[in-house]
């Protein structure tokens, strides 16, 4: 099906009928597929529910990324952040990206903004994902030409709001690099950990993916104490017993390298990442990464799940049985997604880490006490809380 959106351009709406997307009493609302074919771009963009707020979910840029993971991402949105009781809705969007030089990313994210404002802000509002940040955020805005299509956004990047007193003030961007995704992992981590009946000093921690998400986890949680044994990125998996050396993992953080430029420690295989002894295992990298392949290698007591869907709910549900503490990624990683919603209201990043610790601490505890109380995976009951809050809203429209 064909649809225009006034300005004679031509997006195509894709069928709810496409593989593994089926409609439901809370979505798809638009499933929106764009080209650009002057410069070969192509993009998704999936808004599942708009019952709480306009839908919010960041724009991932990988050269496997295709509408069935944009809903599947769309979807947990919608419930992560009913769960953080958030005023949206959720939503994702997608474009596929091979690599290239900085230039045509900008067109490519440019492009694809330009194609989708019709919706923006009133049905989706952008953010970051895996390979877009503020300097991606900063372009789509400008595309757009509206400073509200985008969060996410460098902190110099401002504008001026009038509030409901009549005094103008102004709000600038709270970019992902703060670091707000991963300083609520590590929230949701400790919680865990102590809920296990765990001391987090004599913790040990293996963190897959080491992005902005999981450089943030591996600080904050050794600043709590916690010894991180491994870590993995695309260039190399390490295990280092006694916990990694802070001042060197600091420079190659902040020097932007890989971890293949950790000189000490045992250089594993991919593979032999998942067997580790950790008590905890953050996956912070791609979608399904742990999967039938490596799920029965794992032995930890405790997985938080720093990116979205890292597994699929049919092995979430059976490391469960096994007796693997599981903390969801719509509660884990939930830490973005405040952020997003602290920009928007004009928060300093002091507020919003305060709000970001005090809503991911309240939620993780009331989804795993309540877990472990009557024996259920705790998706199960966060699924459950965050559709009883949009069915309620929805009653009330």
């Amino acid at each position: 099906m064909r649809a225009s959106d006034g300005r004679g351009k031509i997006i195509t709406m894709i069928k709810n009928k496409i593989t593994k997307i089926r409609k439901d009493k809370f979505g798809p609302e638009n499933v929106v597929e764009v080209h650009n074919p002057e410069i070969g771009m192509k993009g998704f963009l999936v808004i599942d529910n708009t019952v709480l707020g306009p839908g919010k979910g960041g724009v991932r840029m990988t050269e496997s990324v295709d509408v069935t993971e944009v809903f599947r991402l769309a979807r947990v949105m919608t419930f992560k952040n009913a769960l953080a009781e958030l005023p949206f809705g959720g939503a994702k969007a997608g474009i596929v990206w091979k690599g290239g030089s900085p230039e045509l990313k900008k067109q490519f994210i440019q492009s694809f903004a330009e194609e989708i404002k019709y919706l923006i802000p009133e049905k989706y509002i952008a953010g970051p994902d895996v390979n877009t940040g503020e300097k991606e955020m900063q372009w789509f805005a400008e595309a757009t030409n509206n400073w509200k299509s985008a969060t996410g956004k460098p902190k110099n990047v401002c504008c001026k709001v009038c509030d409901k007193s009549g005094i103008v003030k102004e709000q600038c961007g709270l970019p992902h690099e703060y670091g707000s995704t991963g300083f609520g992992v590590a929230q949701a981590t400790k919680i865990a950990i102590g809920l296990k009946g765990l001391d987090i000093k004599e913790t040990k921690i293996a963190i897959h993916g080491f992005g902005n998400v999981g450089t943030f986890t591996y600080k904050i949680l050794t600043q709590m104490g916690a010894k991180i044994i491994a870590l993995s990125d695309l260039s190399a998996t390490i295990f280092e017993k006694d916990g990694f050396d802070y001042e060197i993992i600091e420079k190659i953080i902040n020097d932007r390298k890989t971890l293949s430029n950790y000189p000490k420690g045992e250089k594993i295989s991919p593979e032999e990442f998942w067997a580790l002894p950790s008590d905890v295992l953050i996956p912070a990298s791609v979608t399904d990464v742990i999967n039938e392949k490596n799920k029965n290698e794992i032995i930890s007591k405790i997985i938080v799940e720093a990116g979205n869907i890292p597994m699929s709910e049919s092995i979430e549900e059976e490391l469960f049985g096994k007796g693997i503490l599981i903390v969801p990624d719509l509660i884990a990683n939930a830490g973005g997604v405040i952020s997003s919603y602290c920009e928007c209201k004009g928060h300093s990043s002091e507020e919003m880490f305060e709000i970001i610790e005090k809503k991911i601490t309240r939620n993780v505890e009331i989804v795993l006490e309540e877990s472990l109380k009557k024996n259920k995976n705790p998706r199960e009951i966060a699924f459950q809380i965050a559709r009883e809050r949009i069915e309620e809203k929805t009653k009330e429209v």
